[in-house]
C-alpha cells in the first residue's frame, strides 16, 4: 500500500494512492469516500483508475487513524462536516493541493469522485471554483447547497449518478440541484436510474425497506458513463 500524506493545518490527513505504469506526470482522479472514511474500498477505486492510466488517489477527509464501521452509522463522523461546509471545502482543497503537488500528477488535470458523502464532497469541490479541477463525479451523493457565500461560477464538469428511489435525496432535492448547477452556469449531466436506491454501487447494501439496495445495472452503467466523463473532461 502507498501511502498519501498531506496536511490540513495540524491535522495530518492520510490516503492512499496509486501510480500507473509509464512516464508522467498524469492526470489525478481523487476519490472521496462515503461516511464510514477512507477504506479497502476506495483504494479498490484508486487501483482501477490508474488501470486507466489515471492516479487514483482515496483521499482522507476524517483525519489519519479516524475511521467509521463500514456497516454501521457514522453519523457521528460525518455530523459535524456537514454542520461546517466551509471547515469541509478547506479539508477538500488540501487534498487537491497534495495532489497537484505530487511528482507524478499534472496539477492541470484533476478530478475527484465520490460515493455518498464523498458526492457531497465531489460536489463541494466542484462548487469551490478550483480551476485545476476539471471534473466532479457524485454517486448516490446528497446535494445540500453548502451556503458558504456568494456561488462564482462553476468551472469543473459535473456528472451527478443518482437513484430515483433514494429516500435521502427526493425528487425536490434531485432538482434543486439541477437549479443550482445551472444557476452556476456549469456543465452539468443527472443520470438518475429508475427503480435504484441508495448506495447502488455498494455490493454490500441489501435493505431496500430502508432505501438502501446494490444494484448490479446501475452500478455498471453508472461507471461505464463515468469512464467516458473522465476521458473527455481530461483529456
Amino acid at each position: 500500500m502507498t501511502v498519501f500524506s498531506y496536511q490540513d493545518d495540524e491535522t495530518v490527513c492520510e490516503g492512499y494512492v496509486a501510480v500507473p505504469a509509464g512516464e508522467g506526470p498524469r492526470p489525478a482522479v481523487l476519490v472521496a469516500s462515503n461516511w464510514a472514511g477512507q477504506g479497502e474500498a476506495d483504494n479498490a477505486v484508486a487501483d482501477k483508475l490508474a488501470g486507466l492510466g489515471y492516479v487514483g488517489i482515496a483521499i482522507d477527509v476524517y483525519g489519519k487513524g479516524v475511521r467509521g464501521d463500514p456497516q454501521g452509522d457514522n453519523g457521528a463522523l460525518m455530523g459535524p462536516w456537514l454542520a461546517d461546509r466551509a471547515a469541509l471545502r478547506r479539508r477538500l482543497l488540501a487534498a487537491v493541493s497534495a495532489a497537484a503537488a505530487h511528482d507524478a500528477v499534472d496539477a492541470a488535470r484533476i478530478a475527484i469522485i465520490g460515493y455518498c458523502f464523498g458526492g457531497l464532497c465531489a460536489l463541494d469541490v466542484a462548487r469551490s471554483a478550483d480551476p485545476r479541477v476539471k471534473g466532479a463525479v457524485s454517486f448516490h451523493g446528497v446535494y445540500p447547497s453548502p451556503g458558504i457565500g456568494d456561488q462564482p461560477p462553476i468551472t469543473a464538469k459535473v456528472l451527478v449518478l443518482d437513484g430515483w428511489r433514494d429516500p435521502m435525496c427526493l425528487p425536490a432535492a434531485k432538482t434543486g440541484l439541477m437549479e443550482e448547477l445551472e444557476a452556476a452556469g456549469a456543465d452539468w449531466q443527472f443520470h438518475a436510474y429508475g427503480g435504484t436506491y441508495h448506495a447502488f454501487t455498494a455490493p454490500g447494501a441489501n435493505n431496500p425497506a430502508g432505501g438502501v439496495q446494490y444494484s448490479a445495472d446501475a452500478d455498471r452503467r453508472s461507471w461505464a458513463t463515468t469512464v467516458d466523463f473522465l476521458a473527455e473532461v481530461l483529456a
